[in-house]
């Protein structure tokens, strides 16, 4: 398990890596600042105010929905980021044509990143992960592996490690959203704007039903492992890909040795914004 959840206990997981590309870019073109997108529980968002708290340049997060409090939004405006409401049909446009235009022209200075840190900026910041587990394959006694194995909620990072194996080694994505968020759309823009061959990985349904849902199995499994392994989860990504794999592994599909490269992509500040609205089954309690 390559656990991203420990390289920084607020700039957090894949995120950082996401998040390196559009920050040189930036520096590069001499802007003061980033503007970006997400929900009221974003990981993205939360690294990104974290990132321009720690490192001293102004941020400017738009936000899906309408106002509300929730643990991710206090602490983007204890970071110092400017918040901004969209609603939920100003949000549905920032695939617009123009989108950008507006929010340009109030904030000169800003650079604007996609949501979740995406595109193909976002999935070249992902690539060095690759070199780094090979350079620690010796450190668990392996001489090589398999596969990858991590969630997939925009696709940025399974592109990147896609893009870096170059066909090497199959990448697999349990979806942690449903398909019609995009997923396989996103993964495919990125591989055209790289100029890359579309191969390399597989995308599995893993979202069970929705996006913030937790189901009693679900957080079953989540309580289940983390007693059994004391490694902490999220529900939203990382417990439903490990179910995935869990599943699979069950199932038969996966022969005995097979070696597996499971990504722990971080996010846990997210789980702090669970509510009663989300369906707590009898048993779990927030940390």
């Amino acid at each position: 398990m390559l656990r991203l959840d420990l390289i920084d206990p607020l700039i957090s997981g894949n995120k950082w890596y996401k998040l390196l590309h559009h920050l040189a870019t930036a520096f590069d073109a001499g802007a003061e600042g980033l503007i970006s997108l997400g929900g009221p529980h974003s990981n993205h968002l939360h690294a990104l105010a974290a990132a321009g708290k720690r490192f001293g340049f102004p941020t400017v997060g738009l936000l899906r929905g309408e106002a509300k409090e929730t643990p991710t939004v206090e602490d983007l405006r204890a970071f110092g980021m400017q918040l901004h409401w969209l609603g939920y049909g100003g949000y549905r446009a920032r695939h617009e044509d123009g989108f950008w235009d507006g929010w340009r022209e109030r904030y000169p200075g800003l650079h604007p990143v996609p949501e979740g840190g995406g595109g193909l900026t976002g999935a070249l910041g992902c690539t060095v992960l690759v070199e780094h587990v090979r350079g620690r394959l010796g450190d668990v006694g392996w001489a090589d592996y398999d596969f990858w194995w991590l969630a997939a909620g925009t696709g940025t990072t399974l592109a990147g490690l896609v893009l870096a194996e170059s066909g090497a080694r199959p990448v697999f994505g349990a979806m942690a959203v449903p398909a019609d968020h995009g997923v396989a759309t996103n993964i495919r823009a990125i591989f055209d704007e790289a100029g890359a061959v579309d191969r390399g990985y597989n995308l599995l349904e893993a979202c069970r039903g929705g996006f913030g849902r937790l189901d009693d199995e679900l957080a079953r499994f989540l309580l289940d492992s983390e007693q059994a392994s004391g490694l902490p989860l999220e529900p939203l990504y990382t417990a439903k890909a490990l179910m995935a794999l869990r599943y699979h592994v069950g199932a038969g599909y996966l022969a005995t040795g097979t070696r597996v490269i499971f990504v722990h992509t971080g996010g846990m500040q997210g789980r702090r914004s669970l509510s009663a609205s989300v369906g707590h089954p009898p048993g779990y309690t927030q940390p």
